[in-house]
């Protein structure tokens, strides 16, 4: 279950970063969300049915919960014209929480604290963008889902769903070297004024250039 989880939540990075670069219409994006959060709260709930009690069960239960709960709230917010700064807040307060589940693993599971830590930078950058109104962030923010979307999430979810997911320190500090060559890539990419904070509307997608 966590694995298809982190299958679905890669297309949802993704999904959600063209929108924000203006790429996709954000009521599409904000459909997709709250169905692909919809299921992954159902997910959350089959995973804990199982009566397991182990801390790293309840570990990776909250870790499905809060990204069900963050697209379902997210697509909900759009669709309804919520006006963001609760999904903002909601955002840092996971943020927050995406840490401390970073330091939980960071004993058993290395990898995966490591990828804790950059979900936590994506939350914070979502936050700072709703509650806060940072649209100057949107370009990065867009970029680093975008790019992110894969790396932290669907070729992960491919290793563990084939067997293979890695628990050494030497797979954790990989990791921790590519993805911050990642966030140095979005904000490159975002200076340079590549796809743009540009909008599309409501009901057409805007074309790639």
């Amino acid at each position: 279950m966590p694995f298809i989880c982190l299958l679905l939540s890669g297309a949802a990075l993704l999904v959600n970063g063209l929108a924000t670069l203006g790429r996709l219409p954000r009521r599409d994006a904000a459909t997709f969300s709250l169905l692909l959060g919809g299921t992954q709260l159902v997910l959350g709930v089959v995973h804990l049915s199982t009566g397991n009690t182990g801390t790293e069960h309840l570990l990776t239960a909250a870790g499905m919960f809060l990204f069900g709960l963050t697209y379902a709230y997210a697509g909900l917010d759009v669709l309804l014209a919520l006006g963001s700064k609760g999904l903002g807040w909601f955002c840092g307060m996971v943020a927050f929480f995406g840490l401390l589940l970073a330091g939980a693993w960071i004993g058993t599971d290395p990898l995966l604290a490591v990828l804790w830590v950059c979900w936590s930078v994506l939350w914070g950058l979502l936050f700072a963008s709703a509650a806060f109104g940072a649209v100057r962030l949107e370009p990065f923010t867009g970029w680093a889902l975008v790019l992110a979307s894969q790396v932290t999430a669907t070729f992960p979810a491919f290793l563990g769903l084939s067997g293979v997911w890695p628990r050494s320190d030497w797979a954790a500090w990989l990791a921790a070297a590519f993805l911050a060559g990642v966030f140095v890539a979005a904000r490159v990419l975002a200076r340079r004024g590549h796809c743009g904070p540009r909008r599309a509307s409501m009901g057409e997608a805007v074309s790639p250039r």
